[in-house]
């Protein structure tokens, strides 16, 4: 059988990263701005995280050998990056690595850096206008939205079925690429992928698997902590940006 797609497709959310401890600990405090003395992109993974990843690793370890990856996908941001990393030297795995900026994180905008509160002081017409226009289309100043963020990402699933027909694929990523991968693979509609999302936040180091049925990548998982679980490591699922009411 001639592949068109990946034979497989392993999606999974970065370990949680110190940006996303400092995002719960202002949120509690209830401060307008989570505190990082770094950019986005170079934010690193916490303990947790890299024991989370750890546990990735050695589940893929655990994987027959005809399933575990042989190409990995990665976000620049340095929290995919790490993720990456610790999980393949885990696994003993030694494979090509393509790092695609077409995966990275939403761009933020005049929000980046804000809580919910922070968001409600200082942008108050951005909180009324995400309302009214919705999450997948609102796109605050200097940054993108969910639709946009898909133009991105259907242009990098193009590259993965071009690129890695037939291979085992294992991308690293972030919590709004995984979402928006399931609506290009699934074909969803806006209304079907904010149902999803609204269930809840996408689980650091989780997986999401998908296998070629000889027409289609087919979802398998979605989501899947099982091995974090079993390896009694902690399961966090904080937003990585900016987020109020689902």
């Amino acid at each position: 059988m001639q592949h068109t797609w990946p034979e497989r497709l392993s999606v999974v959310r970065h370990g949680e990263s110190a940006g996303n401890v400092a995002r719960v600990n202002a949120e509690s405090a209830r401060l307008e701005r989570i505190e990082l003395d770094s950019r986005d992109v170079d934010v690193p993974l916490s303990d947790l995280g890299k024991r989370q990843s750890e546990a990735l690793g050695r589940a893929l370890a655990q994987l027959p050998e005809d399933e575990r990856p042989t190409v990995l996908w990665v976000s620049p941001y340095l929290r995919a990056q790490q993720t990456a990393e610790i999980a393949l030297a885990a696994a003993g795995l030694d494979i090509p690595v393509v790092v695609d900026e077409r995966l990275r994180e939403r761009e933020f905008g005049v929000l980046d850096g804000l809580t919910r509160t922070g968001i409600e002081a200082q942008w108050p017409q951005e909180s009324a206008r995400r309302k009214a226009i919705g999450k997948f289309y609102h796109r605050p100043p200097g940054g993108e939205s969910w639709s946009d963020a898909l133009l991105r990402v259907r242009s990098a699933v193009q590259d993965l079925r071009h690129d890695a027909a037939g291979e085992r694929v294992l991308v690293v990523a972030h919590q709004v690429v995984v979402l928006l991968l399931r609506y290009v693979l699934e074909q969803l509609t806006e209304q079907e992928i904010m149902a999803i999302d609204k269930q809840g936040d996408v689980a650091n180091a989780s997986f999401t698997t998908y296998r070629y049925d000889g027409d289609r990548l087919r979802l398998e998982t979605y989501n899947d902590v099982r091995h974090l679980e079993e390896q009694q490591q902690p399961v966090t699922a904080e937003p990585e940006g900016p987020h109020g009411p689902r």
